[in-house]
């Protein structure tokens, strides 16, 4: 687990890693900045990842940032938890062909 990087939640779809940069700069050196988007739309999901240097520097930014204000929003910061593992989602293409179908016109 790195303690240095936070998750970032309730954000304002409008907020960009620019924006969070700037932002979280306060709190100290901000290594990298992720905001997730939506691989349909390429929308901002409302959330992001924003490391720091140094678990002392995530530390004070949770302090500073977390049920504060942000662009008309008001901010969850916490220390990013591991990604868990998922089971395969049922469904979907899973990398084989299909038979080919019939359309109405061959009938």
């Amino acid at each position: 687990m790195n303690a240095a990087r936070l998750f970032v939640g309730n954000l304002a779809y409008r907020t960009m890693e620019q924006d969070l940069q700037e932002y979280f700069s306060q709190a100290g050196v901000v290594t990298s900045v992720s905001v997730m988007l939506d691989k349909f739309t390429g929308k901002s999901r409302g959330f992001a990842f924003v490391e720091l240097s140094s678990a002392e520097e995530a530390n004070r930014a949770v302090e500073m940032f977390h049920n504060k204000e942000f662009q008309g929003r008001t901010l969850t910061v916490n220390i990013a938890r591991p990604r868990e593992e998922r089971a395969p989602r049922p469904g979907g293409f899973r990398g084989r062909e299909s038979a080919p179908r019939e359309s109405r016109r061959d009938r």
